[in-house]
């Protein structure tokens, strides 16, 4: 028992956030249940995103029922590459990335070969609920796939990077970014075996890096330095963190956003339960950078203003 109130009091002196403190004292206030739709349904939120001049992915299709599953090959006949993902999805379950094919061979991220039968029954899962929230139907997204930037060509193997931030009350108060590995199969997902790497969220500098919770300084596969990283367009990331405030009216929010070599950062979904391990990748808990927003942030002002302000601080 003594033990129990020992790592309790090191966590609570270490500003680290569970997730009931999360759940009851920071998400119940800050995000109204009505507003959850808007980023627990990826068509909705990529509507809105572009409503409010957000730059995001585009949507090459959508597969609503089973009996239009058959017509997935037409939707992409003029896509040559393209991601198919659960709508309801989370935690990037049931994202299937294929960056080649033709006719019956379709070529994923992470070189496997798959059949038109193999997508087939990848899509008619996801309509039958298997990866989405609560096993309910779902509906399949098709859309562009996003190129990397070649800054993160040494930093992640195969797949594409991006940037998770959270962001209270408008204001962008942590960062990481989640590396794809070998063992995640080209995918940004830490519960995989991604990366995770704490960047700085004035400047997108590294500040510490992890997989499997455990602190690590070289990637698993490419073996590039991780404290060399440094994300590009960093204002442009912030920005489209801190619109997403006004966008869905959650006061607490998770933004994922990717660097495309072509188009620059794009905003790829929102949370509004974001995960708590950002906090593992940063070394520092939420409950100190929500206190510290809440004491010297100013209110009232705009996206804008609030990204000018972070990028002000010492």
């Amino acid at each position: 028992m003594f033990k129990w109130f020992t790592i309790n009091e090191k966590l609570n002196n270490l500003g680290i956030m569970g997730m009931n403190a999360r759940n009851f004292k920071v998400i119940s206030k800050l995000n109204k249940r009505r507003l959850y739709p808007l980023v627990d349904d990826k068509v909705k939120t990529k509507e809105l995103a572009l409503k409010a001049g957000i730059n995001t992915t585009q949507k090459i299709g959508i597969i609503e029922y089973q009996h239009e599953v058959k017509n997935f090959s037409n939707i992409v006949k003029s896509s040559p590459e393209f991601v198919i993902k659960p709508a309801h999805g989370s935690g990037g379950k049931g994202v299937l990335v294929i960056k080649k094919w033709e006719e019956n061979r379709f070529i994923t991220a992470s070189e496997k070969v798959l059949s038109y039968m193999d997508v087939y029954q990848h899509i008619s899962n996801i309509l039958s609920g298997l990866y989405s929230l609560g096993g309910r139907y779902d509906v399949a997204l098709i859309e562009e796939m996003v190129h990397f930037s070649d800054i993160f060509q040494k930093f992640s193997y195969q797949g594409v990077p991006d940037v998770r931030m959270i962001v209270y009350k408008g204001y962008p108060v942590m960062a990481m970014t989640r590396l794809a590995t070998l063992e995640s199969g080209g995918r940004a997902n830490l519960h995989q075996g991604a990366v995770g790497v704490g960047l700085d969220v004035r400047t997108g500098q590294t500040l510490t890096a992890v997989q499997h919770n455990k602190p690590i300084f070289i990637h698993p596969d490419t073996k590039a330095n991780l404290k060399e990283l440094k994300v590009p367009f960093w204002r442009e990331h912030l920005l489209i963190a801190a619109k997403a405030y006004e966008m869905t009216g959650l006061g607490y929010l998770g933004a994922d956003i990717v660097l495309d070599k072509d188009k620059g950062p794009m905003m790829l979904e929102l949370n509004a339960r974001p995960g708590l391990a950002i906090q593992i990748a940063n070394s520092l808990g939420l409950k100190k950078a929500i206190k510290n927003a809440e004491k010297n942030y100013p209110s009232n002002l705009s996206a804008e203003e609030r990204v000018d302000f972070i990028l002000s601080q010492n």
